[in-house]
């Protein structure tokens, strides 16, 4: 949300479309497989899990996100790079380069920190190539299509997109995909309604592409390229941290109206308004507020978190029934029947105690990082594991945050596609009219 704005401001204006739709597609139609499918990601232990976000845990495992992303950006910037003749063979190796340590570090971590196992990288790696594939074969249809003289191409992107928002899984857990799906989704209608009205403007550039927003290095140089850069992030934080609480305040008790006149589609895991007084105020992983800035910075510079024993409701149910699996496995190899108490077929002791040693090398085996498999012997045991996992719940979400972050990243990425190079225009920080093809 920082970056890619950045690309429009300097011009970049296919890159930057082309960018925003394979990231979103990425992040919303993984999101969509992984909240259909809820399959958990692989167990811990045997796996120690290695993450510095406290929510990636708490996803569901396939197929990965981060592949999907990581591929589908790197593929897409070398199809770019090809298509660009003024690009020099030492630059086409580096950029080569760069692409295959960025895209190989993120698979390749995502299987050394035990988040995802073979097949889930694998799934994303091949969504990932098509959606970028995709993007490249059909973006000048896709600009052709949005920048039209009617507006009904938008409508009927902003109607797909919400109707894609709406069918979204429910999951059984309280998955967090759905929250960065919907904000996504979000940001590909606003750049698609920025870029059409953007396009029609005195403000644009019909050069390279039509909505380019105008910029020379040379006209400007350092100094006002550096403010253009402040500023509009600056814009980007007020009208999030202006917004949002607005929309807080605003939306419950709109949402009480038409769940009285029996109009509500609530979704799984939200509170309704019905249920709560106010929203409190939430953080944003997404984006964080200018207050939440120095934590952020604290939280990279720690060292790396390594988490072990059930993070989730889908870990804490696979764990327990891989335990009951290993434990049957056990009792057959070691004992039989017999082997649980102690006792032979035959009423003696002796394979009961290699049965039983056999349970406990496992359930110490299971038991490492302070989650003590030992002592899910009773109901009672059991619960204080559910207990540890509730502490790993997301937090309470709200059915207001659905429109809210639909309202509030539509504006982010106007203000970065529109609001933004208007206001470089009208402070001098603009390369002048529009400029037009020949």
């Amino acid at each position: 949300m920082i970056m890619l704005p950045i690309l429009f401001w300097f011009g970049y204006t296919t890159l930057a479309r082309g960018v925003v739709h394979v990231l979103a597609s990425g992040v919303f139609f993984s999101g969509f497989l992984k909240d259909l499918l809820c399959l958990p990601r692989p167990l811990s232990p045997p796996l120690h899990r290695i993450t510095m976000s406290g929510s990636a845990a708490l996803e569901y495992g396939f197929p990965s996100t981060h592949s999907t992303n990581a591929i589908s950006v790197a593929l897409y910037g070398l199809l770019v790079l090809y298509a660009t003749p003024e690009v020099t063979a030492k630059q086409r190796i580096l950029c080569e380069s760069l692409a295959l340590i960025y895209s190989f570090s993120i698979v390749f971590g995502r299987l050394y920190c035990g988040m995802h196992g073979f097949l889930d990288v694998i799934v994303g790696i091949l969504l990932g190539a098509l959606i970028a594939v995709l993007q490249w074969g059909f973006q000048d249809k896709i600009d052709e299509y949005v920048f039209g003289e009617s507006f009904w191409p938008i409508a009927v992107c902003i109607i797909t997109i919400l109707v894609l928002v709406r069918i979204h899984p429910e999951p059984a857990d309280a998955c967090p995909c759905f929250d960065d799906g919907v904000a996504f989704a979000a940001v590909t209608a606003g750049v698609e309604i920025a870029g059409w009205h953007y396009s029609k403007t005195r403000f644009s550039w019909d050069y390279p592409v039509l909505g380019t927003v105008p910029y020379s290095y040379g006209d400007l140089g350092l100094v006002k390229s550096g403010l253009r850069v402040v500023i509009g992030i600056l814009i980007v934080f007020l009208h999030r941290s202006l917004l949002k609480p607005l929309l807080h305040f605003i939306l419950p008790p709109v949402f009480r109206i038409i769940s009285r006149l029996g109009l509500s589609l609530p979704r799984k895991h939200f509170t309704p308004a019905t249920s709560y007084k106010a929203v409190p105020q939430l953080p944003d992983d997404t984006l964080p507020g200018l207050n939440e800035l120095p934590g952020l910075v604290r939280s990279i510079r720690r060292a790396r978190s390594d988490s072990v024993g059930p993070q989730s409701v889908a870990d804490a149910y696979e764990t327990l029934a891989y335990r009951e699996k290993r434990r049957r496995e056990s009792v057959s190899k070691d004992g039989g029947v017999g082997g649980v108490n102690g006792m032979n077929g035959n009423g003696g002791n002796g394979n009961g105690a290699q049965g039983t040693n056999g349970i406990q090398r496992y359930e110490n085996e299971m038991g490492t990082g302070g989650v003590d498999m030992d002592t899910l012997r009773n109901e009672a045991e059991e619960r204080e594991v559910w207990r540890r996992v509730e502490v790993n719940r997301p937090r309470v979400r709200y059915d207001v945050e659905v429109v809210t972050k639909l309202v509030v990243y539509a504006g982010i990425a106007w203000w970065a596609v529109e609001g933004s190079p208007v206001i470089f225009e009208m402070v001098g920080l603009g390369c002048g009219e529009r400029k037009v093809v020949a």
